[in-house]
């Protein structure tokens, strides 16, 4: 990785210590080959879902960019962006699910990835050209989401793109069906039917999924540096861009 883009602060040693407080579902219930299946057995529709947010990212980068995807899980978004960015940073919480990750991307040059926080960079500021944080990622860290947004703006130089998205309201009966595969592979905790609807998936092992609406990333962008749009991609995604001032 470009030692330019960091902080003087070791980003591992940071890293390191955020992963072990951390105690996050997605950290070690739902990480690594156990995440991987969870994109295995989705369903045709969802499948399509998938495909349409990375192609929509895709055509949001400019070639040469330096791309930086939070929550990357094990790399699957990864795996596309080198083909078109100049270097592409994935950072994630789980260790776990980053070794798998080096596993499937050992073949692909300027992919790095990091153990970290994505509240805490450990990058300079204005260090890239896009941000990426898709599949639900502003829900699904269950962290401070107008912190996360204003993290994430940090990091990009002025002119720079920055992605959130969510599930859009229509793609609710895709999206449970998705999560009630994986709660019957055992993936994922028994699904509360009582406290599930509305947008929220409730499983009996205390896992939660929420989505953001468009007036709520509305409110989370308020009044910062930046020139934001909202919109709905295939049906499936809402995404909302910012361009930093």
């Amino acid at each position: 990785m470009d030692p330019t883009l960091c902080r003087r602060t070791p980003l591992r040693a940071e890293s390191r210590k955020t992963v072990i407080s951390s105690g996050r579902y997605y950290v070690g219930t739902l990480a690594a080959s156990r995440l991987e299946a969870c994109y295995m057995i989705a369903p045709p529709r969802v499948q399509q879902y998938l495909d349409a947010e990375v192609a929509h990212v895709m055509a949001r980068i400019r070639p040469g960019d330096r791309v930086l995807d939070l929550g990357c899980g094990y790399g699957r978004v990864m795996r596309s962006l080198p083909g078109k960015a100049g270097c592409a940073v994935g950072i994630d919480t789980s260790v776990l699910s980053l070794r798998r990750g080096i596993e499937l991307l050992s073949g692909v040059p300027r992919a790095y990835g990091a153990a970290m926080d994505a509240l805490h960079l450990g990058f300079r500021a204005e260090a890239f050209d896009t941000v990426v944080c898709i599949q639900n990622g502003i829900s699904a860290f269950h962290v401070d989401q107008r912190a996360l947004v204003e993290e994430a703006l940090r990091v990009v130089r002025p002119g720079g793109r920055v992605l959130f998205s969510t599930y859009a309201a229509r793609f609710w009966p895709h999206r449970l069906q998705w999560f009630e595969r994986q709660a019957q592979a055992g993936l994922i905790g028994a699904i509360d039917s009582k406290q599930t609807g509305d947008g929220v998936i409730v499983c009996k092992d205390g896992f939660t999924a929420t989505t953001v609406s468009p007036a709520r990333f509305a409110e989370l962008t308020t009044g910062l540096p930046a020139s934001v749009a909202i919109e709905e991609v295939d049906g499936s995604s809402l995404f909302c861009e910012l361009v930093r001032a």
